[in-house]
């Protein structure tokens, strides 16, 4: 395996007869696969005890405590208390669950059902615990009472997560993260990819809910902790990203749920994205667009880039490091690049000598910043530009983008990107598919100023 792969099984059941005879040995594999963590959920009171006990005893296990809805019509007053009890006398508990509604199997009478899950979501508020919820076949109950009980408050995760692409946005607008399972895996699962797809990495986690719903290609054996890398590989195909990106973001993802793991606080100069190495060169930017996610938070792509002070050439040189074995070399970071020119254009003329390409990513307004054209510059050291061009007119660029030239900034992006071609090879344009943005105007812009043309999805954008 490879020591750079880090990931969080955030939903196991590894307390069960199915792990007894190679517990440590499973434990072990995991660590193999780069699993740091384990969160092992109770379904009942027995298990739950269990859980706290398995995390007390091993280091790289945390719990979750609850009572699944198979058995919502056993809970009794006392039950709820011994959950009470659980949470607050553990330091390891990080949620409550796994607590919720299943209307396939039906097992427990479904008002019985919401009566639970509502006490449960109370108790969680009241520890301040967030949520780990079991959703089947009851989207829309589920739904309602996580916001008529005010679930926001703590958060929580839908772990397995089994609802379309708009039930995972309505989630995500409440606060909560969607897990995924290795049912993703399976060649029939189109809608799980469909949401995997369609929502940001900054929103998922993925999980085994072993010893269940084992991946692709040992389904139909036990699951195990070990097999989340199987999972991660598949969200990393469909992401169109590194099995290194995905377990670094939901790593952190996992982290800012359930305070498991740590959050990184050392600013990056230079990162990597896919098989990319950014350099972040400055945090000032030239616009503050309306859907851009790096004004809320200071981790990209779980890099933190917030800086200290914007680096000079020896410190981007050392952080770049041998830039050998990448594809390309960009210039792209929490801010606009093209405020620092001089920089680019030191530091790009040093890495072509190494035959590495460079692509910079651009709002396109560099030559009103600069108040000449910076193109010719570029010439011979930069090989791609991509550049937001984000809309079809003026009135909405600059009500998306917030650009500080008024509608001067879009005609300034649109020149940009015609001048664009005389000196850089390849020249891109590339809009964020913003809901109410039709994309195909954009679309016909930049073919019309005769360069490439590139959507973005909105889930990519932070």
């Amino acid at each position: 395996m490879t020591a750079d792969v880090t990931l969080i099984d955030s939903h196991a059941h590894i307390y069960g007869k199915e792990f007894h005879a190679d517990f440590a040995e499973m434990l072990q594999r995991a660590a193999d696969a780069g699993v740091s963590h384990i969160i092992t959920v109770g379904a009942d009171l027995e298990s739950s005890r269990q859980a706290c006990d398995l995390a007390t005893s091993y280091e790289q296990i945390h719990c979750a405590v609850g009572i699944h809805p198979h058995d919502a019509d056993r809970v009794t007053d006392k039950c709820y208390e011994v959950v009470r009890e659980l949470a607050t006398q553990h330091p390891k508990v990080v949620a409550i669950g796994e607590i919720g509604l299943d209307f396939y199997r039906d097992r427990s009478p479904r008002d019985v059902q919401e009566t639970v899950f509502r006490r449960f979501i109370r108790l969680a508020r009241e520890l301040s615990l967030p949520v780990i919820v079991h959703d089947r076949d009851a989207h829309d109950r589920v739904m309602a009472i996580l916001r008529e009980e005010k679930a926001e408050e703590v958060g929580g995760v839908l772990h397995c997560f089994s609802g379309d692409l708009a039930m995972a946005r309505e989630c995500v607008e409440m606060g909560f993260y969607i897990s995924i399972p290795g049912t993703v895996t399976y060649p029939g699962n189109e809608a799980l990819r469909e949401v995997v797809r369609g929502i940001k990495i900054e929103h998922l986690l993925v999980e085994t809910d072993c010893p269940y719903l084992t991946p692709v290609p040992h389904r139909g054996k036990r699951n195990e902790p070990a097999h989340v890398r199987l999972t991660a590989e598949k969200v990393a195909e469909v992401k169109g990203l590194s099995l290194e990106d995905v377990g670094r973001i939901t790593s952190l993802n996992t982290h800012r749920l359930f305070g498991i793991g740590t959050v990184p606080q050392k600013t990056r100069i230079a990162y990597r994205i896919r098989n990319s190495l950014y350099l972040n060169i400055t945090n000032r930017c030239s616009n503050r667009c309306s859907f851009c996610a790096k004004f809320d938070d200071f981790t990209v792509k779980g890099h933190y880039l917030h800086l200290e002070h914007e680096p000079d050439f020896a410190e981007v040189m050392a952080a770049t490091g041998d830039p050998a074995g990448y594809d390309e070399v960009v210039f792209c970071g929490y801010g606009e690049p093209l405020l620092r020119l001089d920089l680019i254009k030191e530091v790009a003329a040093a890495l072509k000598q190494t035959g590495v390409r460079i692509r910079i990513n651009t709002d396109g307004q560099g030559n009103l910043v600069h108040g000449r054209n910076i193109l010719p510059e570029l010439a011979g050291l930069i090989d791609t530009v991509s550049v937001s061009l984000n809309a079809a007119d003026a009135v909405t660029y600059a009500r998306l983008c917030n650009t500080p030239f008024g509608l001067a900034g879009f005609e300034g992006v649109c020149s940009f990107l015609s001048e664009a071609k005389k000196y850089i090879p390849q020249v891109v344009a590339t809009a964020v598919t913003i809901p109410g943005l039709d994309i195909s105007d954009v679309r016909r812009l930049a073919e019309s100023l005769g360069v490439e043309f590139r959507a973005r999805e909105y889930a990519e954008v932070g």
